[in-house]
């Protein structure tokens, strides 16, 4: 199965629909009057769909197995047609389209099943996803495809040229793939009248983001968090905290780091862990997500 285990958990829907076509309007009639000879046909349907449901990943073998949270099966009767409405809901990494035309396909087999004994002329039609919600997909058009970023790698060792930095270039790809341009990449070392002094420079010179990795530990050494704060005009502790929940999720030792997340006038500032892992998983907790900032900060989206 496809790895999504660097997705966040998001609302996520789907409705998908089935046509089953008689070929008399009596079968119609039999239906609605409860005069099936196998049951009542809408409520056994709905059954085998809400079965179908919960068992898609045991049948499609490259679906994740995922907590199922709603399952609606509605059913409109128009002439000889009935349309099957399945829609799924849940609050999970990936979506549900598959579950809910697996489910609209059951709800119509069962229902060609039960009426094939009155009718030999029942077609199924059309199974297709009518609309899905939620994931990168939903929000992948609304940022801003303007934005500029500066990078600093806060590191006495890497400053010294003693080791090869990784954080900030994963940190680069992640805002390349959310199509943010690179202004700037330095390496400084973990010194607060530096970090401060780059932090107002950047910001004053209209970078959009400034994101600086390292420094957020608990060592001696370890000041971003603190140079920070004297110059950051508003704390966004949300941001912090998905973070750190994100991070929590995957390594216990997540709760140690100290990441910082506010403005300097219109510009957003971040303070990321100075691991590779580090760096990587919290960039994946927030983006593309966190730049919904600029329409507030920024005014609506500039194409």
């Amino acid at each position: 199965m496809v790895d999504i285990t660097h997705k966040i958990n998001t609302l996520r829907i789907a409705t998908a629909q089935a046509i089953v076509k008689v070929s008399k309007a009596e079968t119609i009639a039999a239906i609605e009057n409860d005069r099936v000879p196998k049951g009542n046909v809408f409520a056994m349907s709905k059954a085998a769909g809400l079965l179908a449901v919960k068992k898609t990943p045991d049948i499609l073998p490259d679906c994740h197995p995922l907590p199922i949270e709603y399952t609606g099966i509605d059913y409109e009767i128009n002439g000889l047609e009935i349309t099957i409405l399945c829609t799924i809901k849940t609050i999970y990494k990936t979506g549900v389209e598959v579950e809910a035309m697996h489910g609209a396909s059951v709800v119509a087999l069962n229902m060609y099943d039960m009426l094939k004994p009155i009718d030999k002329g029942v077609e199924i039609h059309h199974i297709k996803l009518l609309k899905k919600k939620g994931g990168k997909s939903d929000f992948r058009d609304r940022f801003r495809k303007d934005l500029k970023a500066a990078v600093i790698v806060c590191s006495d060792t890497i400053s010294k040229g003693e080791k090869e930095d990784k954080a900030g270039k994963a940190i680069i790809a992640k805002l390349e793939e959310c199509s943010v341009a690179i202004e700037q990449y330095i390496i400084i070392p973990d010194e607060k009248d530096i970090i401060q002094e780059k932090a107002k420079k950047l910001a004053s010179e209209g970078n959009d983001l400034v994101i600086f990795t390292g420094g957020t530990g608990l060592s001696s050494r370890d000041v971003t968090p603190e140079a920070l704060a004297e110059i950051i005009d508003r704390k966004i502790p949300g941001i912090e905290e998905a973070i750190r929940s994100y991070g929590q999720d995957r390594i216990p030792y997540s709760m140690l780091s100290r990441s910082v997340a506010g403005t300097i006038n219109d510009t957003l500032v971040l303070a990321l862990p100075g691991s590779t892992n580090g760096a990587k998983e919290s960039m994946d907790a927030i983006f593309p997500s966190i730049l919904h900032i600029f329409r507030i900060l920024k005014g609506a989206r500039h194409d």
